[in-house]
């Protein structure tokens, strides 16, 4: 008995690390400091060539960018994991209809190929040959994924297995349920990825049109304005509004405010649409942050 309990121990050790709190904790105090670096060039502490607003953006990306990429990155191998599991349940449904305990099944399918799924199968079967038994096997595999999905079929094949049920009758149930549900789950993304593209041709529209502002209308808003002016002066009359040259940072000023908060927030709306994750929004945050930036700085 003391020696189950060091196996079941052992094994809960195995379970992965998710660095994506760590990575959320140091974006952040890397946007705090890009923060007070531009806070500090602002007041005249000293000068960086950059203004404050760069500095924000630049920070956002820092908080977003890694943290982003790497919840995607994760959020990516969960799905072929889910998408993968209804191939292993009914290879394993298929050594049960020729005799196989539930343990050899899984020992047999850790030779297949699941994409990574793979080294998660492989890993229960190394935990069944260390004595640990394939539904404790199984458990632990649902703790280390622990998706709602992968968590339902799971539970579903343990208990089946526990009651002396036909397994392999009820590993096909749930595989072919499985497919349903990620079928369904399939064509919600793709019909969500198209508002995904909207949003970013609205954002792309939205900097084509600060563009022209910045580069047509604003400098002839000026010109006709100092124009006027002096025609006025000439008269003797006066204008009572004058746009000045020297008021044309302060716009552009106004349009990278809103170019950050534009990307910032839009980036999070299409990460929700697109799977229902604000994390997810993180990655199209700095990805559009970054199109904004140059857009804003380079162009």
């Amino acid at each position: 008995m003391a020696d189950e309990e060091l196996l079941d121990i052992g094994q809960l050790s195995l379970k992965k690390r998710d660095y994506s709190k760590i990575l959320l904790i140091l974006g952040a105090a890397g946007l705090a400091l890009c923060c007070v670096i531009g806070l500090i060039d602002a007041i005249g502490g000293f000068e960086t060539g950059l203004e404050w607003i760069d500095w924000l953006a630049i920070g956002l990306m820092v908080m977003c960018g890694p943290y982003g990429f790497y919840t995607s990155y994760n959020h990516r191998k969960i799905v072929e994991i889910e998408s993968r599991l209804p191939d292993f349940l009914r290879d394993v449904s298929e050594g049960g209809r020729f005799g196989m305990t539930l343990a050899d099944s899984i020992k047999a399918s850790s030779r297949g190929r699941y994409g990574h799924l793979t080294p998660e199968i492989q890993r229960m079967a190394s935990q069944i040959d260390w004595g640990v038994s394939a539904t404790d096997a199984m458990k632990l595999f649902v703790e280390r994924v622990d998706t709602p999905l992968v968590r339902r079929m799971v539970t579903i094949v343990i208990k089946a297995n526990e009651a002396g049920g036909n397994v392999a009758d009820v590993l096909d149930m749930v595989a072919h349920d499985a497919r349903e549900t990620l079928l369904n789950r399939n064509e919600r993304s793709i019909a969500m990825s198209t508002y995904t593209v909207v949003i970013y041709v609205a954002f792309a529209v939205f900097l084509a049109t600060i563009y022209i502002l910045n580069s047509t209308f604003l400098p002839e808003m000026v010109r006709a304005s100092t124009s006027i002016a002096e025609g006025a002066e000439k008269v003797g009359g006066n204008l009572p509004m004058q746009i000045k040259g020297d008021v044309v940072p302060q716009i552009n000023l106004i349009f990278a405010i809103a170019v950050v908060i534009h990307a910032f927030g839009d980036g999070i709306l299409a990460g929700v649409l697109q799977d229902g994750r604000i994390a997810n929004g993180f990655r199209h945050s700095f990805i559009m942050l970054l199109i904004g930036l140059i857009a804003l700085r380079v162009v």
